[in-house]
């Protein structure tokens, strides 16, 4: 794990959309194509929007969410909404962004028929190429919340959660997760300053704690870094 502390959000997120633009070049020249997995949040916001102006090759490119919250389609509180409108400008077909299906009858149908997708695109088990992760001030990451039993999923890529801050959400899980290539942590805001430092010194009592390490890069603010002495981690 690294670790980069950034002046502020914008630098974050800049630094995040050069990243992904270069993960993104060298997948699809060496596989063919580049699965990217986008959480939420003002910053991931900002860095799609930069990354839709990158010259990258968009034809190998998939947009899949890391997690969605139960709601009506168009709805604020969906991440794909903001997704679709950060993304607006982006050579993207929409057949390219894969949503999950949040507004389904059955939602356990539906986490299976998202795994399906992700194993169509990324192989069987899925592996994906970069996942977007944040970090909240209660440690969870993507909707991986304390005390909720999709911490214990390990025979499902994808689930349904319990009901945290009014809404169920659907959600990738630790499984896929942890056999991405690359993980790449957006943290901006002191609010996130303890969390952080928690995550750095891998703290497994928190949600955030059980992710894949060797493969992680975190891009923080120095808001959120107060806490790390000389932004230095073990």
């Amino acid at each position: 794990m690294r670790m980069d502390v950034l002046s502020d959000p914008d630098s974050v997120a800049r630094e995040a959309a050069t990243i992904i633009a270069n993960e993104a070049r060298i997948a699809v020249s060496t596989r063919g194509s580049f699965v990217l997995a986008v959480s939420g949040g003002r910053t991931p916001w900002i860095m799609l929007q930069l990354l839709a102006k990158e010259d990258i090759p968009w034809e190998g490119m998939h947009i899949v969410q890391v997690d969605e919250r139960v709601a009506p389609e168009g709805h604020p509180d969906r991440n794909l909404t903001h997704l679709r409108e950060s993304l607006k400008l982006a050579p993207l077909r929409p057949e390219q962004i894969h949503s999950m299906e949040v507004n389904a009858v059955d939602l356990q149908e539906a986490t299976r028929r998202y795994s399906d997708v992700l194993s169509k695109i990324a192989g069987s088990p899925p592996v994906l190429d970069l996942v977007h992760l944040g970090l909240g001030p209660d440690g969870h990451t993507a909707s991986l919340v304390p005390g909720d039993p999709v911490l214990n999923v390990s025979d499902s890529d994808v689930a349904i959660t319990g009901s945290y801050q009014g809404r169920q959400r659907m959600t990738l899980t630790y499984p896929i997760i942890n056999r991405s290539r690359n993980i790449l942590w957006l943290v901006t805001g002191h609010e996130k300053a303890a969390m952080l430092t928690r995550l750095c010194n891998g703290d497994a009592s928190i949600p955030a704690g059980h992710v894949q390490r060797d493969a992680a890069t975190i891009l923080a603010d120095r808001a959120a870094a107060d806490y790390i002495p000389d932004q230095t981690i073990p």
